[in-house]
């Protein structure tokens, strides 16, 4: 009998302590959490070993992604079929070829490099506030060739907005319920300037969704953007995986509603 994995030895000892205790539904729900986590990190280390580190499908298609996710699922982005219901707006964010994308939150890179190497005209600032995570995001670009105009940095405030007045800049943000305070147009008054595609997490702040598409109902195009699944993207030798392996696949990790804004400006003049 094979030795099991470290993944597996962790596993364990965190289902163990989970289920410690008396009986109760959050217990089974949290240790349900847990095991779709391991059985996701499972099917990560098997398609990364049968098909290689390159995006096969999605807007993103042709990336190496040969890093870890910095938070999240990594199968659903590998596969390219990661937050499917916004390919339309990304797909418009590249027809509009905007020279500057400013991505808050950009963890490892995911949308500031694949959008880098679909825009090749574009300047990308790439911020996150994790350590790891712009380690990350250099890799990606570094694996991708697009070093040189994507730039990873830190922290960015209200007044770092004030780039998107020199040029079409589209925003995209996904920084955990932050987003409420950094998206204020009375305090950043360069995001009147640009599009915005920002995650609202709901489930952390609740009415935050409603709040910031009224603080741009004046001046932009507000539309809400829920959440899809696209199997299509699963590779073929999945169709002799149990269902449960491939729905996992597609899974995202979320654990509440995060419902998109696509925040597009009006028609100037």
């Amino acid at each position: 009998m094979a030795e099991p994995s470290t993944l597996t030895i962790t596993a364990t000892k965190g289902l163990e302590r989970i289920l410690a205790g008396e009986p109760s539904m959050d217990r089974l729900n949290m240790a349900l959490r847990h095991l779709a986590k391991w059985r996701s990190q499972v099917i990560a280390q098997t398609l990364s070993g049968r098909d290689g580190p390159v995006i096969t499908h999605g807007p993103f298609k042709g990336m190496n992604y040969d890093v870890s996710a910095s938070e999240g699922a990594y199968v659903a982005r590998r596969l390219g079929c990661y937050e499917a219901s916004l390919v339309p707006v990304i797909e418009t964010i590249i027809a509009r070829n905007y020279p500057l994308i400013v991505d808050v939150g950009c963890a490892e890179g995911y949308y500031a490099v694949g959008l880098a190497l679909r825009m090749p005209d574009a300047r990308v600032l790439a911020r996150d506030m994790d350590d790891g995570a712009q380690t990350l995001c250099a890799k990606l670009a570094a694996k991708n060739g697009v070093t040189d105009r994507v730039q990873v940095g830190g922290l960015f405030d209200h007044a770092d907005f004030a780039v998107t007045a020199a040029q079409p800049t589209v925003v995209i943000c996904d920084i955990e319920g932050a987003e409420d305070g950094l998206l204020d147009p009375a305090k950043a008054l360069g995001l009147l300037d640009a599009d915005i595609l920002v995650e609202v997490h709901e489930g952390m702040v609740p009415g935050l969704t409603a709040r910031l598409a009224a603080r741009f109902a004046g001046t932009h195009r507000v539309t809400q953007i829920g959440r899809t699944v696209d199997p299509t993207a699963l590779p073929g030798w999945m169709e002799n995986q149990s269902d449960l392996d491939r729905l996992l696949a597609l899974w995202e990790w979320r654990a509440a509603p995060t419902p998109w804004l696509w925040i597009d400006r009006y028609p100037q003049g």
